[in-house]
């Protein structure tokens, strides 16, 4: 869908200095972007969701176009790992907040930018104040729960969300903007179930895909704000990269959406942690955990136990626990034969998450032993017991 006109109104618009003329005269050459377009992108509001993989090309490549105003919302701080990918932070940005980092950087690449750091997790209650004082949104968030929190803000406040996720080698990107098109509840009305879509911390992610993806959501953003082109609007754009392929789907308006539809039912935000079941409707009977430290103990004291690591083989080559009985978590109902009810069974993965679905797989098959999850993992064993071993 082509938006011809631009989203900022004309009343906003100044004129460029001599000095920003000179910045930014490659796009002046452009007769899709000139004088004219420039000044809008000057007089834009843009806030990125996350500076994360896709929140960095996107504040670096926005920057540089130069966007007035820019707000980037992240509540968490630099790690090591981070660096593989973010490619706004460095390495003496290690524990620093992100926020922080990100503004460093978009200062130093452009000091005629405005950046607001919202050093806080986006939430129901602070997300409609947040987003109200920007023209777009650029979502860079890696949860479910972020994401359709900033659509229906984004649907109640008629402003776009200009999209992207990425997992492994693929990525995604469209702009959902409810005035025009579909929204993401249109193409996703319900969120997977916990724990079937691993994070990228627990599947990986290929470093350049993010820069892939987070320069098409920039490419979006600045062709809402110039006007023009072909927006990805009703459309979502897959993208392969160990296949080096793109596909397109076209996406439809649902009339029955509960937001955006011809009759909505959501006026408000709501809880989105207990609408993608983070909060079960229900008590569980809890995990029971053991620390790196008493396994430790436990196994030098000689007691008999089965450590089931649920690692895939190519990550349980990264850190290998010596002495664990292989069983991957799709296997795990039904080898469940293979286990001694009369032992304690300890189960670990990369922090401690994913071996809560082994058990709790388990007990709902009817297993009978003591079932025991190593606490954050084999990354905790490799921290308190054998610092030999990376944490990755």
């Amino acid at each position: 869908m082509s938006l011809t006109e631009s989203i900022i109104p004309d009343d906003r618009v100044d004129k460029l200095t001599n000095e920003e003329i000179s910045r930014y005269s490659r796009h002046l050459l452009l007769p899709q972007i000139g004088l004219d377009g420039q000044e809008k992108l000057k007089a834009a509001k843009v806030l990125i969701v996350g500076t994360g993989g896709l929140g960095a090309p996107l504040a670096l490549y926005l920057a540089a176009a130069g966007v007035g105003t820019l707000g980037i919302v992240d509540f968490d701080v630099v790690e090591e790992s981070n660096l593989q990918r973010q490619i706004i932070h460095s390495t003496r940005d290690i524990d620093r907040p992100k926020v922080a980092s990100a503004a460093d950087r978009i200062k130093s690449l452009n000091p005629e930018v405005k950046v607001i750091t919202h050093n806080t997790r986006l939430t129901s209650e602070n997300a409609l104040e947040i987003i109200e004082d920007y023209d777009i949104v650029a979502d860079g968030t890696d949860n479910y729960q972020t994401r359709y929190l900033v659509n229906d803000a984004c649907v109640l406040l008629g402003k776009p969300n200009v999209y992207g996720s990425i997992f492994q080698f693929e990525g995604q990107a469209s702009v959902f903007y409810a005035k025009e098109g579909p929204c993401y509840r249109c193409l996703y009305p319900s969120p997977p179930p916990p724990g079937l879509v691993p994070s990228c911390s627990e599947g990986g992610v290929l470093g350049v895909l993010p820069g892939i993806v987070g320069t098409i959501q920039a490419n979006e953003v600045i062709k809402l704000i110039v006007g023009g082109g072909n927006s990805l609007i009703g459309r979502l754009l897959l993208f392969d990269a160990w296949e080096m392929k793109f596909r397109e789907l076209k996406l439809d308006k649902d009339p029955g959406c509960p937001i955006c539809g011809k009759k909505p039912t959501i006026h408000e935000l709501i809880d989105y942690e207990q609408f993608c079941g983070l909060k079960p409707d229900h008590e569980e009977e809890p995990v029971e955990t053991i620390e790196a430290k008493e396994l430790k103990q436990r196994l030098d004291a000689g007691d008999k136990i089965q450590i089931i690591d649920i690692r895939e083989p190519h990550e349980r080559a990264i850190s290998p626990f010596a002495g664990a009985k292989p069983i991957p978590l799709g296997q795990m109902t039904r080898r469940i034969g293979e286990f001694d009810d009369t032992e304690d069974a300890v189960f670990l993965c990369k922090v401690g998450q994913r071996s809560v679905f082994a058990i709790r797989a388990l007990q709902e098959a009817g297993y009978k032993g003591k079932l025991l999850n190593l606490k954050d993992g084999v990354n905790a064993w490799a921290r308190d017991v054998d610092n030999s071993l990376p944490q990755y």
